[in-house]
């Protein structure tokens, strides 16, 4: 059991793709973790199959590693903003956090807000300029964006002056000034051992555990993560769960079994002192937040309010033809057990029920539903799913809507594409900086103006821009943003997709589907090249006849039919379609599957307006 001096907690924070899960990797293997002959695995602590697949953290992890006889304890975050009630409760774990910042794109939008979490709590940072080894690295420039962005952000003095030095992750060196080679990680792990404080805690006080993380186990149900604030921790112990929020709370608990980490794995004990970073299983119905303390003394911790919510979508049962025929899960019930489920280790989720089946589900981007969306569609689970909306708040009497800080680096010959976009989506230029042959655009734009943007945004910029937004403030609402310039082509009846069909249908638009996909009438097949929706016949067969004119048979060409990913059809979706997810297919349809019906409900709204 490593005394209180010898423990360091620290958290890692960085924005997306700056290489935090690739530095902890080289930290672990240098600490120690591994047998000389055991095979590793690049990004270890990206452990779920989706994070691997899109190179993204999306949970906040533990690790430890061991150097001089110190114990480390580290906390991987999330770089992604939607993500950022992950990172707000880590940092009441830990001491101290590195600022890990690429040398070519220096301090992103991400950076921004996680470092002001850190600064807010008074703790110490160490700044690690990494991809040194970049050709277009730029360390000295970046290393006074950094000094700008701590000003900026009202830094005391001490984290004026932290101490920086300069990483290579992939190559696992470190170094204390920008133009040496490093060997190894030595002048890392020297720095946060000087550097960052033991933890401080009286291990003779009554017990206080603030619990900043939830596990979920099959077998032992929730395992509640957090740091041994005072006193000590015992297997088998009596506690008194309470809560700092709600001062009625008073329960009654036990601890079945409790572990420790050191390097990817739990390690059981039997006890634990101040300081020490746990994991305890026992208590069902523990949630983030709350204070486990002993029963003579009962204290709740204080806990920062996580940030609200931003976008909310609707979570329906799924009602199409085709319902029930792919999924396992298609019940209200099933949806429901779900969404509690997922509430119970996301603290940044809000779900709200509607009518018997259906349910608003609100988060804080885009990106944080559909990884929940992803997710439940691979477990088996099948609904639909209505546009995002923003969520806004009354202030002072007005209706204010969030407003987003966006930051774009982009080549310098598409600058004029993405600020007029920008500027039809009621965004307001904020700065341009240039960087060799790119320039750095910032906006301030509604949230809702950067709905279906970021796809328009790669096509603008050929692939090469970087986009990236991060809340920012709430603000008046900014009036009426155009979001399609294009219609839907709408199946006309239920069948099979036929050629001939598809033949006649691609001169009205981009299709969605090939030859022998099942529709149903209602069904959206594709993207109308007119601003207003089309129903089409690509069930309608070629009329075989005994009359033939020569070249009546040729050969028909159908061009490719365009592949949707989950966050392209999200991003496609008009106010009146849903999006049926499936473990097997994403349907985009229309609310009113019925022509007449639909034809009707325009009429009627033509003739309001």
């Amino acid at each position: 059991m490593a005394s209180q001096e010898k423990i360091r907690n620290i958290a890692i924070i960085a924005h997306v793709d700056h290489g935090k899960t690739t530095l902890v990797d080289e930290m672990l293997k240098q600490g120690g973790i591994y047998r000389e002959n055991q095979a590793t695995v690049d990004r270890v602590m990206d452990s779920g199959d989706l994070e691997r697949e899109r190179g993204i953290t999306i949970l906040a992890k533990n690790t430890a590693v061991h150097y001089k006889g110190y114990k480390i304890n580290i906390v991987d975050t999330p770089g992604h903003a939607d993500f950022g009630g992950e990172v707000e409760r880590i940092l009441k774990m830990v001491n101290g956090v590195i600022l890990l910042v690429d040398a070519a794109e220096g301090p992103m939008p991400q950076t921004r807000f996680v470092l002001q979490k850190a600064l807010e709590l008074g703790h110490k940072v160490i700044v690690a300029v990494n991809k040194v080894d970049k050709p277009d690295a730029r360390v000295h420039e970046v290393m006074d964006e950094v000094l700008e962005l701590l000003l900026d952000l009202n830094a005391t003095d001490e984290q004026f002056n932290s101490p920086t030095v300069f990483c290579s992750g992939r190559q696992g060196t470190a170094s204390y000034g920008p133009d040496e080679a490093g060997t190894d990680l030595t002048p890392l792990f020297e720095t946060i051992i000087n550097y960052i404080p033991a933890p401080t805690g009286d291990e003779n006080a009554p017990l206080q555990l603030l619990v900043s993380s939830i596990d979920y186990n099959e077998y032992v149900g929730r395992i509640a993560i957090g740091r041994v604030e005072q006193g000590t921790i015992k297997v088998n112990q009596d506690v008194v769960i309470c809560d700092y929020h709600d001062p009625s709370l008073r329960q009654k608990g036990k601890v079945v079994a409790l572990y420790t980490f050191d390097g990817l794995a739990k390690v059981p004990v039997q006890s634990a002192s101040a300081g020490e970073i746990v994991a305890l299983s026992g208590i069902s119905d523990i949630t983030i937040g709350r204070t486990l303390c002993a029963p003579d003394a009962v204290e709740p911790l204080p806990f920062v309010k996580i940030s609200d919510p931003t976008i909310e979508m609707t979570f329906a049962v799924n009602n199409s033809p085709f319902a029930g025929k792919e999924g396992k899960f298609v019940t209200s019930r099933n949806l429901r057990d779900r969404l509690e489920r997922e509430l119970l280790k996301d603290v940044s989720l809000h779900v709200k029920e509607q009518g018997t089946d259906a349910f608003n589900v609100a988060g804080r981007g885009e990106m944080h539903l559909s990884i929940l969306m992803e997710t439940m569609r691979r477990e088996g689970f099948e609904f639909s799913v209505s546009t995002p909306r923003v969520l806004t708040k009354v202030i002072d009497g007005t209706v204010c809507e969030p407003i987003e800080r966006m930051v774009a680096d982009v080549p310098e010959d598409c600058m004029g594409a993405v600020i007029e976009k920008m500027g039809r989506r009621k965004g307001d230029l904020l700065g341009m900086t240039p960087m060799g042959s790119r320039y750095r655009l910032e906006f301030l734009v509604p949230s809702r103006g950067l709905f279906g943007y970021r796809s328009e945004f790669l096509t603008d910029t050929r692939g090469e821009g970087i986009m990236s937004s991060v809340l920012d403030s709430y603000a008046p609402m900014k009036g009426e943003i155009e979001r399609r310039l294009t219609g839907s082509l709408i199946a006309f009846e239920s069948g099979e997709a036929c050629s001939y069909g598809l033949f006649n249908a691609q001169e009205r638009g981009t299709l969605f589907i090939g030859p022998g996909t099942p529709v149903y009438a209602g069904m959206v097949v594709g993207i109308c090249s007119r601003n207003e929706d089309m129903t089409v016949n690509v069930c309608k067969k070629k009329q075989l006849t005994n009359m033939r004119a020569a070249g009546s048979d040729e050969a028909l060409r159908l061009t490719t039919p365009k592949n949707m990913s989950l966050e392209q059809c999200l991003e496609f979706l008009a106010d009146d379609e849903l999006l049926e997810c499936t473990p097997k297919s994403l349907r985009i349809r229309k609310r009113e599957l019925d022509h007449a019906a639909r034809m009707r409900q325009v009429m009627k709204k033509r003739s309001q307006e």
